[in-house]
């Protein structure tokens, strides 16, 4: 690849490979922090302290992990299905008043209404374009379950830990699930994105970021809603 087409390729992908970037530096200084913070509470308690690569593989690491991601995908998913349903008007998030549901073939360009470059499976038809249809939505929820079932197995090896710490009897991965540990850390993820999801929705109606594809232009009209309009 010549430089001219990698140049191409930097910009044309640039919101995801920025923010991959991100997420990976962020994850790194995750891991080197939480491995001070995890050493220093050892120390305190008596205990030896861990390399690098112990802590990366340990149940301490994936549990805040896995609940930070959890937290993330349920705002998405949710995100995703409720603007279906759901409407803001003046919100760039939303579609316009009255325009609610699934929409019809014509309007999703799918079925006889596809185009000769539509997406592989919406042109096949079937079962595969009503997958299609729905594989965002899917995708996101799916992740979603996979972290919260692995923030539930990480965190209750955690908790099982911080009991043979302290000489208390472990408990079973089912027990964990009723454990006021499991759901504070699950519950303090939750409220904070959802009432991110709901500012923004709020927000964008009356505020505005120039040049930003999450913003109406500068001049709409509050009412304005579509961010399409």
């Amino acid at each position: 690849m010549n430089g001219p087409a990698v140049l191409r390729a930097l910009r044309d992908n640039g919101l995801s490979l920025g923010f991959g970037t991100l997420f990976l530096l962020a994850l790194a200084g995750q891991a080197v922090t939480g491995q001070a913070d995890y050493n220093s509470q050892q120390l305190s308690s008596g205990g030896e302290p861990v390399s690098l690569g112990q802590y990366l593989v340990s149940s301490s690491f994936a549990v805040d992990v896995a609940e930070n991601w959890q937290s993330e995908y349920l705002q998405f998913f949710l995100y995703i299905f409720a603007t279906v349903w759901l409407l803001q008007r003046g919100s760039p998030e939303s579609k316009e008043t009255g325009h609610q549901g699934p929409q019809s073939d014509e309007q999703q360009r799918m079925g006889s209404h596809a185009e000769p470059n539509s997406p592989r499976w919406v042109l096949l038809g079937g079962w595969r374009e009503a997958m299609f249809s729905r594989s965002l939505g899917l995708v996101m929820s799916g992740i979603f379950l996979a972290s919260w079932g692995t923030q539930s197995i990480a965190g209750w090896a955690a908790y099982n830990s911080d009991q043979l710490a302290t000489r208390q009897d472990p408990i079973g991965w089912a027990d964990y699930l009723g454990e006021p540990d499991f759901w504070n850390r699950t519950l303090q993820n939750w409220q904070s994105e959802l009432l991110a999801v709901g500012s923004m929705a709020i927000f964008a109606v009356y505020l505005r970021q120039r040049g930003s594809s999450e913003s109406k232009q500068v001049g709409a009209p509050h009412q304005e809603t579509s961010s399409t309009s």
